[in-house]
């Protein structure tokens, strides 16, 4: 079995990506330089091989920033400030009575009442009746990419808070709240619950109740000028030609250092708006293996909350119907939850998701490990790439080996 670094290397060499950063850490409590921990950084922080990548590289990780953002939401549950069966139209009164498409093919004036709230639980388990189906070309669906700019993540593209909310008030849902799983829009509704609740921006609220008492301190919706100098770029595989395409790779620039995360976003998307490191997320995965305690022993989510966001909320139909997102998985409350063991680095109760940009991560109850994977490519869609699946079957093996 070849080591996680030339597990890495290998698609460093053959230009599918400038360079990526893997952990895979043992053990479910300890602070950051913890025995039990393997790392590996490769390549360069960009295609020009101006510095060399590192364990303290900042990438853009996206849908990473899900579960963040659930456990968020599980604080303000637990104090009593919100309850999961509450409807939400309390704090978003945009949604307080959503229409339906009639069909999920029909066009979008083809709309009847919805026959029920939207809830709280329904946001964290993405059943609100706003996302991504499996079929893209539903007419509903376009809205949600021209007027909330859905998709890839684009900071300085996406209006404020209320005036997106305004906008998503005029766009129907795509099934009744609770008959079904659809992808991503739910993670930015919660954003916008939390900092309704609380009365504080979303990344205020983030930043005082869990990455201070984590130590992430990587952690933001932007990148301070000084710490630049440690954020990666972020590509796609080019086209055969444009400005923009490195001829020697293929990779095509979608954002430099000083692009769109170098300033606060006017919308911090809950969806996938984060910057952050391995070392912060690992802090955060092995938060949850504590059932919600810090390595200095602070509580910041009771197990019942966790075990609530790490454990499937999903009917075998309802994974099914999203059999393009989720490969042998269901889905929790802000990531996916392993249910069979279709592929090897399928465990049950494994918990995570991945990034768009070319990020993973994992924590897995059973072997007490969390993995992490940060690269900066862009997928080209719900399916993983095989970096990922490298990955993951590297760690699923030597996970596998620690527990023997």
């Amino acid at each position: 079995m070849a080591d996680l670094r030339k597990t890495l290397e290998t698609h460093v060499s053959n230009s599918s990506v400038a360079g990526a950063v893997g952990l895979v850490a043992r053990g479910d409590r300890g602070s950051r330089g913890d025995g039990g921990e393997e790392v590996a950084a490769v390549g360069y922080v960009d295609v020009e091989g101006t510095a060399p990548m590192a364990r303290d590289s900042i990438f853009r990780i996206a849908s990473l920033t899900k579960p963040l953002v659930a456990a968020a939401v599980m604080m303000l549950v637990e104090e009593g400030r919100i309850g999961l069966d509450d409807p939400v139209r309390e704090w978003l009164p945009e949604l307080a009575s959503p229409t339906v498409v009639r069909t999920p093919a029909s066009p979008v004036d083809d709309v009847v009442p919805a026959v029920r709230p939207i809830t709280v639980f329904h946001l964290l388990a993405s059943r609100a009746g706003y996302g991504f189906p499996s079929d893209f070309s539903l007419p509903a669906l376009a809205p949600l990419f021209s007027e909330l700019k859905q998709g890839p993540p684009q900071p300085r593209a996406v209006p404020a808070p209320d005036d997106w909310m305004a906008a998503l008030s005029r766009i129907p849902l795509l099934h009744q709240p609770g008959d079904g799983w659809l992808y991503n829009l739910s993670s930015d509704l919660q954003g916008v619950l939390i900092s309704r609740v609380t009365g504080a921006p979303l990344p205020e609220f983030l930043a005082e109740r869990l990455f201070e008492p984590l130590g992430m301190s990587d952690t933001a919706f932007s990148v301070p000028p000084g710490k630049l100098d440690r954020f990666t770029s972020y590509y796609a595989a080019g086209p055969e030609a444009g400005p923009e395409r490195d001829p020697e790779s293929g990779l095509e620039l979608l954002d430099a250092p000083d692009g769109q995360w170098s300033s606060p976003p006017a919308f911090p998307s809950g969806a996938g708006g984060l910057v952050s490191t391995v070392d912060d997320w690992l802090a955060f995965g092995r938060m949850l293996l504590a059932e919600g305690r810090t390595a200095m022993g602070r509580r910041l989510l009771a197990p019942e909350s966790v075990r609530r966001m790490t454990t499937n909320q999903l009917t075998t139909p309802e994974r099914e119907s999203a059999g393009l997102f989720l490969e042998g998985m269901g889905w929790g409350f802000g990531g996916a939850v392993d249910v069979e063991a279709v592929e090897p680095w399928n465990v049950p109760g494994r918990y995570g998701w991945v990034g768009g940009t070319g990020t993973t991560a994992h924590i897995t109850p059973s072997t007490g490990t969390v993995t992490l994977m940060f690269s900066q490519l862009q997928m080209g869609g719900p399916s993983f790439p095989e970096l990922m699946r490298d990955f993951w079957r590297y760690a699923a093996g030597t996970s596998a080996a620690g527990t023997t």
